[in-house]
């Protein structure tokens, strides 16, 4: 079963305009991988390199800004959504760890500084702050808002990555 991201409450902060507090990792080898990944990115092509990869629902964030990213996704307790991550511009982050069990998830990501949004018809519920709910019904009722988050059918692998790009309607890239 996959793990969400460990350390993803201290990389995860309260969703807001003010990104100043954005932590990064120091590791050397996951600064080794963003930087790889990142020029990737940029550049538009594909990172290919063995002993690198690991099984992961991945997150890359080509636009020239700071995005939150929230995730959804079906578990033993029922419907989960979670977020906010904060990912910074050109740069990729993992939001779980581990070979992924389920077909499908769910991604909602929103540009704070140009008020972009990566949106689908799924809808799920959210909190401003971060969050981690149980179940999609009665959002309202339950004291959260309720966005709509795009399916990714990932086909049973065990891994996906979503690319967040300039434009929203065309955003996404597999693994």
């Amino acid at each position: 079963m996959p793990t969400v991201a460990a350390s993803r409450s201290a990389e995860r902060r309260i969703w807001g305009p003010d990104l100043t507090g954005i932590r990064r990792k120091t590791d050397s080898i996951f600064s080794i991988r963003r930087t790889l990944l990142a020029l990737a990115v940029a550049a538009g092509g594909t990172v290919l390199s063995a002993g690198v990869a690991s099984a992961e629902f991945r997150v890359c964030n080509a636009t020239q800004n700071a995005v939150g990213v929230a995730i959804g996704y079906r578990a033993k307790e029922g419907w989960i959504s979670e977020g906010w991550w904060q990912i910074p511009a050109t740069t990729c982050y993992t939001l779980i760890e581990g070979q992924l069990q389920s077909r499908y998830y769910y991604l909602y990501a929103e540009d704070a500084a140009r008020g972009g949004r990566w949106t689908g018809n799924v809808n799920m519920c959210v909190a401003e702050n971060e969050f981690k709910i149980t179940g999609v019904q009665d959002c309202y009722a339950r004291g959260y808002q309720q966005f709509g988050f795009k399916e990714y059918d990932t086909g049973r692998q065990g891994s996906w990555m979503v690319q967040l790009t300039d434009t929203p309607t065309t955003n996404e890239s597999q693994n």
